[in-house]
């Protein structure tokens, strides 16, 4: 039975066949436990887009597997991290299915070229042949699916550093990427600011990534926890953002819990109504 894949982050952020959401931005959040029921769970909030992240989670090949596989079906946009950008592991996510790749700490065009280039099967790339293999064609149930590969992936490089920043401009140019992320903790980290993502020239410096973008015609992204720095960025024209985590909501919820019903002075008592 022939079948097909589903639409790209990239003609999500192009706004075709938004069902409504177009001429907005989009939110998202990250999806860090590993788990498959929190990204069934996730999938289901009405949020536009999912990032489960490999580069500082608990996930592997058989995780990032069942959570897209608990997330399909949901009428949210599922994007990965891998933990490097690195020729073999992109093959592995993209034959597992993966069609959004979010491709961290790209500094230069030759980084950004090198993950283009993982995703394309040769003449146009390197990335390995096995779709007969693979669930991304269905185990070849998808009509075409070798030669329309490309069509089907997209391609978003993160910006985190200072090097990243200076090459902002140019790494838009490049063929095959699609959109930016900004994620502004590394790029504190890396001017010096650790822990400072609401440093004025951190912020500064997301603004010019953001404005570069705007001038390139493409889209950028950007991570921000803080409503108010959240929404300073998208009036600074970012066109997605992740606004929250799994884990850091849990954290949060289950500390405001404690706080609430457990009283120190008591050695841990739950408070009685």
């Amino acid at each position: 039975m022939p079948l097909r894949v589903e639409d790209t982050f990239r003609s999500a952020l192009a706004g075709q066949k938004q069902k409504g959401r177009t001429g907005r931005p989009l939110a998202g959040m990250w999806v860090c436990s590993g788990s498959p029921l929190i990204a069934e769970l996730c999938a289901g909030s009405g949020l536009d887009w999912l990032l489960v992240d490999a580069e500082h989670s608990p996930n592997g090949l058989e995780s990032i597997l069942a959570q897209l596989q608990a997330i399909h079906g949901y009428p949210v946009h599922t994007l990965v991290r891998p933990p490097v950008n690195d020729t073999v592991l992109i093959k592995q996510y993209l034959d597992l299915g993966v069609q959004n790749l979010l491709i961290p700490m790209v500094n230069s065009v030759a980084e950004a070229e090198a993950a283009v280039a993982a995703t394309r099967y040769p003449p146009q790339g390197v990335r390995g042949v096995g779709s007969a293999l693979a669930r991304a064609a269905r185990w070849n149930r998808v009509p075409d699916y070798l030669a329309r590969a490309s069509e089907t992936v997209s391609v978003t490089v993160q910006i985190e550093s200072t090097a990243a920043v200076e090459a902002v401009e140019d790494i838009l140019e490049v063929d095959g990427v699609d959109a930016i992320f900004i994620g502004p903790s590394d790029l504190a980290a890396s001017m010096g600011l650790l822990g400072q993502q609401e440093h004025p020239e951190v912020r500064a410096a997301v603004e010019h990534c953001l404005a570069a973008a705007k001038a390139a015609g493409k889209p950028a992204g950007v991570n921000a926890f803080a409503p108010a720095t959240a929404r300073a960025y998208l009036d600074a024209g970012a066109s997605f953002i992740l606004v929250g985590a799994d884990v850091a909501l849990l954290a949060r919820g289950s500390e405001a819990l404690a706080a609430e019903f457990v009283r120190p002075s008591d050695g841990g008592t739950p408070a009685s109504y």
